[in-house]
């Protein structure tokens, strides 16, 4: 399943990325607990079950494309099969592709476009489709002018430090530090080990902004910092 996301290096711009009219209005969707895909941010995946073996042969023989999303507990997403989902999730495209001697796929998505699930589709060959809504989204497919830190730096990293010490995390501090603005915030939402409706949280943020400034605090909740952490689990 998820090997985690890719290192903070920024991946480039591909002519074979879609355009927004060009995107599908069938969307093949894996459900994964705790597992974030942004756009413009890459995530390695380890597919072995052979419903999603089967969905991975459809994107490739079509336009690549799969979207993440989670799965929830209760019962007010939207239900997909014998499980409700969220609403939300983001579509990724296949940038690159591995099969394994033992059957496994081994595969990279590179976030595109969140999206807003429309209605499910009958998943005629083993696995779950839906129809996506990207209206909402369409400024995900933007490529990011450089730009100054836009949250507080210092903030971010003194509460990621006390986190990580929580955690037991090690970390290459030198790389994090040096990671521009959105790269940095986009693979640490993706990277801490937050729970799904944290990363649900982090997924809704209506842009870069907000992101950052509801992923430092979760870390102060989760590092004893924020208002009421003292009763926080995770």
């Amino acid at each position: 399943m998820p090997q985690g996301p890719s290192d903070m290096s920024e991946p480039e711009a591909n002519r074979l990325d879609p355009r927004f009219d060009e995107l599908p209005v069938a969307l093949p969707i894996f459900p994964l607990s705790a597992v974030l895909l942004l756009p413009k941010a890459q995530l390695p995946l380890n597919i072995f079950e052979p419903r999603y073996l089967a969905m991975v042969d459809h994107a490739l023989k079509h336009d690549r494309l799969i979207g993440m999303i989670m799965p929830r507990e209760d019962l007010t997403g939207i239900r997909m099969g014998d499980s409700p989902v969220y609403p939300l999730g983001c579509a990724g495209r296949i940038v690159s592709f591995t099969e394994t001697e033992d059957g496994r796929y081994l595969i990279t998505l590179q976030g595109l476009i969140r999206f807003d699930v429309k209605e499910e589709l009958h998943a005629d060959a083993g696995f779950r489709r839906v129809t996506p809504d990207y209206r909402s989204y369409r400024a995900d497919l933007e490529q990011p002018e450089e730009e100054e830190d836009f949250f507080d730096r210092k903030r971010l990293l003194s509460n990621l430090q006390r986190y990580f010490d929580v955690k037991g995390i090690s970390a290459d501090w030198e790389a994090i530090e040096e990671a521009p603005g959105e790269r940095l915030i986009t693979s640490l939402a993706m990277a801490c080990p937050f729970d799904s409706l944290e990363k649900q949280a982090l997924l809704q943020a209506p842009d870069n902004t907000a992101r950052a400034e509801t992923l430092i605090r979760l870390l102060e909740m989760a590092g004893g910092e924020g208002e009421g952490s003292s009763t926080r689990a995770h």
